[in-house]
């Protein structure tokens, strides 16, 4: 996979990048083109394409390592908060699953989501996607008991 995803080439080394955070699961590294400096992806070491394709077993690692990195920018850029997205397929650049993490400050000018928000048309609505989201997480879930 080294050959042709451009995070797996850095992962290996084949590709240089500003590295930030590098352990056993995860390395991080500054954007390219950041929303503002400082601005990181953290990747998985094994190759996942979305959120989905994680295994189970490295999502603890990941959360951990996003709290880590969270902390190290806003101490390091003097940040108030950060933003933290995944986009999974729609808007991913690089088909290998990437945690944005961005640092902020009040009113630096980023707008929450980037896209229009909506209203659902009443409640009636609004309980019938929660239905349908519940039913579906319920299938997705491994059973834990």
């Amino acid at each position: 996979m080294t050959g042709i995803c451009k995070f797996c080439q850095i992962i290996s080394g084949d590709l240089p990048a500003s590295i930030v955070l590098d352990d056993e699961s995860c390395v991080a590294f500054l954007d390219n083109r950041p929303l503002f400096p400082g601005h990181c992806l953290l990747v998985p070491r094994v190759h996942c394409e979305t959120l989905m394709d994680l295994p189970d077993s490295l999502m603890g690692s990941v959360l951990c390592d996003v709290k880590v990195l969270c902390g190290a920018i806003e101490q390091s850029m003097g940040a108030e908060g950060t933003f933290v997205a995944i986009n999974n397929k729609i808007s991913q650049s690089v088909p290998h699953l990437h945690v944005h993490v961005v640092p902020r400050k009040k009113r630096d000018g980023l707008r929450g989501f980037f896209w229009p928000r909506q209203r659902y048309a009443d409640q009636v609505e609004m309980h019938q996607v929660a239905e349908r989201i519940r039913a579906a997480a319920a299938l997705l879930r491994p059973d834990t008991r």
